[in-house]
Formats: structure tokens, sequence, C-alpha cells
């Protein structure tokens, strides 16, 4: 029986430092092969359109990758948590596009790799930004009635209802 109930649970969710290490490798490794895509659109396209492009498409690949291996839930994203984490990524691009509109003003004809600088930079950033807003709201697990109970001398106490009675 005990076999049975552990099957249905939840992997455990990692740590900060060890979901930080994913999320760096995961989002890391898709947003350096985002700069090459976006490097090569760009000779076809204007900039921001080849970034709004690849920023979809990594975005999806990204939020799979981080649901499945990130923060240790072992399924694939939900609509839910696809739209929040679009939404992140909208500020990420925004980002992205600010530094690159910023470096285009300083720099009249920025060299490529000064533009993979620029680019991986802001893109840095971002992604420390979005990393909390994705392990804090869009991968947050709700801790369910069963696991906030305690069980004290064979009763089980609800550590909510000791704080609303104190």
């Amino acid at each position: 029986m005990e076999k049975a109930q552990s099957s249905r649970r939840q992997p455990a969710s990692p740590g900060a430092f060890v979901a930080f290490v994913r999320f760096v490798l995961c989002g890391g490794g898709v947003g350096v092969a985002s700069s090459f895509g976006v490097a090569a659109l760009a000779s076809w396209v204007p900039w921001a359109l080849a970034n709004a492009l690849v920023a979809v498409v990594s975005t999806l690949l990204a939020t799979e990758l981080h649901a499945r291996f990130t923060f240790g839930a072992g399924q694939r994203a939900t609509r839910r948590q696809h739209l929040q984490s679009a939404g992140s990524a909208v500020a990420a691009y925004a980002m992205t596009c600010v530094a690159m509109f910023v470096l285009q003003l300083l720099v009249a004809a920025p060299s490529a790799v000064l533009q993979q600088v620029v680019y991986l930079s802001a893109s840095a950033l971002a992604g420390v930004a979005r990393f909390v807003v994705l392990r804090l709201v869009v991968f947050a697990r709700k801790r369910s009635a069963r696991t906030t109970t305690t069980t004290i001398s064979g009763a089980t106490v609800d550590p909510s209802a000791l704080c609303r009675a104190a």
C-alpha cells in the first residue's frame, strides 16, 4: 500500500541552489543557442523580429525543460505555466531589445562579438529575474492539507489551526 501511495506523489522539489544550477544549465544552454539563432535570423529579417521569433521558440523549449527537470515536477508544463513563463519572457525580451538599442546608440557599427556580449549579458540579468519568478510563482508547489498536518500522540493536528487558536 505504501508503495502505491509513493508512486502517486510528485517528485521532491529540489533546493534553491540545485534548482538554480539546473536553471542555468537548461536556460543558459537554450539562451546561448538562441543568441546564435538571433544572429543568423537577423541577417534575413529585422533584429527585433528575429529576437521575437527566437524568444517564442526558446521560451517554449525552456519552459518544458524547467517543468520536467529544473524544478522537479517531472512532467510536462501546463498551459498556465506556459502562459506565466511567457510573461516573464516578455520582460526578458524587452530587456534584450533595450540593451541592443542602447548598444546601437553608443556604437555606430558594433562587431558581432560585441553584440553577442551585450545580448548574452542582458539575457543573463533577465535570466536571474526569471529564475525567481519561475521558482516562486510559476512552478511553486502548493502544500496540500495532508503535508501540512502533524500527528501528535495519534491525533492529527493542523499547524495553521494552532496559529488561529493562539
